[in-house]
Formats: C-alpha cells, structure tokens, sequence
C-alpha cells in the first residue's frame, strides 16, 4: 500500500465524500435544533452502512438537544478505535438566511455551516474508513470501529462523556477527534492538550436609596460589582495559560436609584490542572462582604456570592497523547510533511474522554473562520470553510497513522 497508490484511492471517493459533505451542511444543526440534529444524525448513520455500520442513538438528558449518535463495525477480537466527531453547529436557521450562509464553492475552498466545524470532520472519517476497507481490507475487518457523534458538542460534552464511557471498553486503543485541523496542507497541527473551563455567576446586594436625596445612605451593587470585575479579570495571567472573561453584565432599574442588585457571568479557562483549580478556590473565596459601603450614619456593606455553574477539566499534556502524536509525525514524515503538536483554548470532546484512552484532536480537514456567519470581505469578516486542498493528503496522513497504531509489529 504506497503513498502514491493511497491517494489514488481518496481521489476515487472523493466525488462521494463531497456529496456527502454537502447534504449535511444543507441541513440545519443548530444545538438546540433537535429535528436537524437528529436528521444529520440519520444521514451520517445512512452513510456507513454500506461500510457495516450499525446505528443506535441514545437521547441526551435534556429535551432541548437531540440524540447522540453511536455507529459500531461488526464485533471481532482485536482492538477498538473511537472516531469522535459531533452533529451540532452554532448557527441557527434564521441567522443563515439572514446571512446567505449556505453552501458556497470559491475556489479550493467550500463556505458553509459546519463545513470547518465539524461535518468536514466526519466526511474526513468517512474518506479514511473508505480507504482502509479498500486498501487494507483485513486491518479493517479486524478492528473494532466506533464512531461517536455528539448532539450538542458547541454546548455540552458531559453527557456525551459520560455516554462514551457506557460504550467504549477499558482497553480503547485510541479516542481520535475529527475537528478542523488549525495547521496546512504542509504543516498539519495536531492537538494533544485543551484549556479546561469553568463559569461562574456574580451576584452582588447592596441597598437602594433615592439617587438625589439620600444618596449617601446607598450601597451602589453595580459600583461594588466593578470593583470585583476588576479583581477577576487582573487574574489573566498569558504566562500560566490562564484566562478570566466576564461575558455579561446586569444590574439597576431605573436612573434615579441607587442600585440595590447586580450581576455577572464568567468563564475561567486554564491549561494546567492545577492553576484550573487554584482559579476555582479563589473566585469562589470571594463570597462574603465586599468593600463597598453606604456613606450615612448607618453602613451598610455590599454583599457578593459567586456561584459555579458548570465546568469542563482541562485536557493536560499526557503520554497517551504524546504517544499518538509520535505516530502521526511517523507517517507525516513518509508523506514529505510536518505535523506539530498544538494545545487549543477551545474545548472539545477530546476533555471528556483523554482520561479514557490515549486521545489525538484534529484529525478532520483545514479550514477557518469557525462558528463566523458573515461574509464582508472589506469589514475583514469571512464565513466559515474548509479547505478542499487539504482532504486528500489528511486523510492519506491518517490511513497511514492508522496502519501504524493497529498493525502487530513486525517479530
């Protein structure tokens, strides 16, 4: 099985992979779309069939959210590899009308929802499965697949999580995540570690007062509420991969008042385990007393409680990951190209299941612009795509790396 005679084989399923391509991203995926979802969901399932793929899906915890997807390859005794990818997208149906954001060739390049993020990505798993059934027949047939797709990846991965773990065995060879590759066809990046993140909401009481008469005897919630917003976003720290964003903000009713309630809400991300839980404790030290009083003959003293609503570990630097990624730039290196190792910012399912078995993210096709609608090239804003140019020598990268990690070494 040569480099030259794989590529022969992506070219000859290409038209298929396009088509297949295009029919998801015709259909709306909106996260909280159940319906769409669920009708990718069909269309992906209808898609691996001729493979021997059979489908199940299992509901989310939610209504809002529709089913995750579970594709199995018939069970035999070698090993089993998780191919991840998710269903959902960020876009809802009005804000792509409203944008024409619909499937758009230019060039190598095709626009699109979910063409980057991640409907390319589970073309680009399709491609490869067709590739190994045709060129590695016995690899294939000897390898238990199963491809995962999450309902709503965009907005929650621990369901999904927790879902995968009902599915895969202990002894998972490999959890492998299809999102948009951040590299070139010349140098593909690879992810081996992702920011974890945490988010938190801000409330803050002080005590109303006319905002005219008797402004002294007020306690200013949303003066107090500054102050702590100050405090949270001075923890930014580049160096230790720590960022603190404050999203939203509210507070106040009418302009002659001093404001009696305020609030916010935060999202805290880290790459370090350690600084993620450091972060943790301080943010929710900061429950108590604030520093701001009233100024009459009776203080009264703001009050601030901070609440954790969700939060997804972070994806550290580990061996697994580190040994996959060895594999891959093995192959990279057959093919004359690079791959480079990258730790993102952005979640994906890859934080909820590197714990579970050695895990490798960016396998699917280059592209830019992800979760962006808008198409004004003089204002710098471009739609979402993927990059044709790249689907052929990623998915020939990974039939090859692929061949590495599951074939017996040689005695």
């Amino acid at each position: 099985m040569t480099i030259s005679l794989l590529y022969r084989a992506c070219e000859s399923f290409w038209p298929e992979t396009k088509k297949f391509l295009r029919e998801m991203v015709c259909i709306n995926s909106f996260s909280t779309n159940p319906a769409g979802v669920n009708a990718v969901g069909r269309r992906v399932a209808a898609q691996f069939q001729p493979l021997g793929f059979t489908a199940s899906t299992v509901s989310h915890r939610l209504a809002a959210y529709g089913d995750h997807l579970i594709l199995r390859s018939p069970a035999v005794p070698g090993p089993t590899v998780a191919l991840i990818a998710h269903l959902d997208t960020v876009f809802p149906a009005e804000e792509e009308e409203r944008n024409a954001f619909h499937w758009r060739e230019e060039g190598t390049r095709i626009h699109g929802p979910g063409t980057n993020d991640i409907k390319g990505g589970i073309a680009m798993i399709h491609l490869v499965l067709s590739v190994l059934r045709s060129e590695a027949p016995r690899l294939f047939e000897a390898t238990n697949w199963v491809i995962l797709c999450n309902a709503c990846e965009e907005v929650d991965s621990e369901d999904f999580g927790i879902r995968c773990r009902e599915v895969l065995p202990p002894q998972t060879r490999a959890c492998l995540i299809f999102e948009p590759d951040g590299g070139n066809t010349d140098e593909f990046s690879l992810v081996t570690a992702r920011k974890g993140r945490a988010t938190f909401r801000i409330d803050v009481e002080g005590r109303s007062s006319h905002a005219g008469s008797r402004h002294d005897r007020g306690a200013s919630a949303i003066v107090q509420l500054c102050r702590v917003i100050e405090k949270v976003e001075a923890r930014t720290c580049y160096e230790k991969a720590l960022t603190v964003n404050v999203g939203t903000i509210s507070g106040g009713q009418v302009l002659n008042r001093v404001p009696e309630s305020a609030s916010a809400a935060l999202e805290m991300r880290a790459s370090s385990t350690d600084v993620f839980e450091e972060e943790k404790r301080f943010l929710l030290a900061l429950n108590g007393d604030g520093d701001l009083t009233s100024r009459d003959a009776h203080p009264h003293r703001c009050r601030i409680r901070v609440t954790q609503l969700d939060e997804t570990p972070p994806w550290p630097k580990n061996a697994g990951s580190e040994t996959l990624l060895a594999l891959w730039q093995e192959a990279a290196r057959a093919m004359s190209l690079r791959v480079k190792a990258e730790s993102r910012g952005g979640l994906s399912d890859g934080n909820v299941l590197w714990d579970l078995a050695p895990t490798l993210d960016g396998l699917g096709p280059e592209g830019d612009h992800a979760h962006c609608s808008t198409h004004d090239p003089a204002a710098g804003k471009e739609q979402e795509y993927v990059e044709t140019a790249s689907f052929l020598p990623k998915a020939v990268l990974n039939v090859l790396a692929l061949r590495k990690l599951l074939e017996p070494p040689l005695r």
